[in-house]
């Protein structure tokens, strides 16, 4: 289907986006070289409607200080995924850290072998981040490994109602991600939205959210924005990457970006948008570009 002469297509709505990120005027496909061109020292004028952020571990090879310098230029307000020994770093550019870690993915939260490791790695966490004034950690059900999805959720439950009291008296939310089972995780729990709904019932706090990955949740059931309007009050984070190959979120993958961030400014979401795609170009271009479609 082609799209009525009014109104412009997803090609011209991508360049747009990204040019303005660049700070440049496209009038039309917007390439790599646009966004590598742009050296300016100024940051970059955003609307703001979307706090954004980076996922550090897609940029392994780019040190945090440039990251963190270059993110700020382009408008970035945070860095994702990130312990404390960073904490400086990211104040020093005038950024903060929108996720932090604590445990590993797997073992995780669904095994009563796990807890005492995953929940002081978890309190840990919530002390370092609320000190340093930062609002969320991170934490992961882990594999079924033959587990019921049922009391993998009670086992889960019963670790967070351990750690949840803390994380209310120190305003940190703890957010569980929705990873795949199909591509990257295989075996893992917490990989639909449904059965993360009911995990945040069961633990009936404010201080208890998910982290909804839309790349893992494209891959696993789709329906991107609807599933987020009807869930908006129990995710607390968003992360992005494009499908399939987890590479850029522009016309190459399968999802259209402008109209997802336009859904989230619409439900008023207050929390973070992080980028955690892996560039398959030349990575701070990308990560440009990727600023830009998403400021809408």
């Amino acid at each position: 289907m082609t799209a009525p002469a009014s109104h412009p297509t997803r090609r011209s709505v991508l360049a747009s986006a990204a040019s303005v990120a660049a700070g440049a005027a496209a009038a039309g496909m917007v390439t790599r070289d646009t966004f590598a061109a742009d050296e300016s020292s100024s940051p970059a004028q955003l609307k703001g409607n979307i706090r954004q952020s980076v996922c550090k571990w897609c940029y392994d090879k780019i040190p945090l200080e440039t990251l963190a310098a270059e993110g700020k230029k382009m408008g970035l307000v945070a860095i994702d995924l990130l312990g404390p020994d960073s904490f400086d770093t990211l104040k020093k550019h005038g950024l903060v850290c929108s996720m932090t870690n604590s445990h590993p993915i797997h073992p995780g939260l669904n095994k009563k072998k796990n807890h005492e490791v995953c929940l002081s790695k978890m309190r840990d966490a919530i002390e370092a981040t609320s000190a340093a004034g930062f609002k969320n950690i991170i934490c992961f059900s882990g594999n079924r490994e033959g587990q019921d999805d049922e009391e993998g959720m009670k086992v889960c439950a019963e670790a967070l109602k351990q750690v949840v009291g803390l994380a209310e008296q120190k305003k940190v939310t703890i957010c569980m991600e929705l990873l795949n089972s199909k591509v990257n995780h295989k075996d893992y729990m917490c990989d639909h939205t449904k059965w993360g709904v009911e995990l945040c019932k069961m633990v009936g706090s404010e201080r208890f959210k998910l982290l909804y990955d839309i790349y893992h949740m494209q891959i696993m059931e789709g329906d991107v924005i609807r599933t987020i309007r009807e869930n908006k009050d129990y995710i607390g984070h968003i992360h992005t990457g494009g499908v399939p190959g987890r590479h850029e979120i522009d016309e190459t993958q399968e999802l259209y970006y402008p109209a997802i961030m336009k859904a989230i400014v619409d439900m008023k979401f207050p929390g973070f948008v992080a980028q955690e795609f892996i560039p398959a170009r030349e990575p701070i271009a990308s990560l440009r570009q990727a600023v830009g479609i998403c400021d809408v």
